[in-house]
């Protein structure tokens, strides 16, 4: 671009990556995300069959602790709520 008259001059197109040239390397990085995704899943689905236990442990301790303590568990009001 001229800065003095502000026209386009030249202009220069970006170049475009180049095509695949090592198919049988593109073939193994496609597997190895494959394989990585696959890994993702399978512990995220172990993660959500374990979620039901975890849940249920995490009730019990609170029920245990509300039974023992049950103050503990109760919100505190505020002095201003007490009108």
């Amino acid at each position: 671009m001229d800065p003095a008259t502000g026209v386009v001059i030249t202009h220069k197109e970006k170049e475009k990556p180049a095509p695949i040239e090592d198919l049988g390397a593109a073939v193994a990085k496609l597997r190895q995300e494959e394989a990585a995704r696959g890994e993702k899943f399978r512990k995220s689905f172990e993660e959500e069959k374990n979620r039901k236990d975890v849940l249920n442990r995490k009730f019990d301790e609170l029920f245990k602790q509300a039974k023992e303590d049950p103050e503990s568990l109760t919100p505190r009001r505020k002095e201003i709520d007490w009108d």
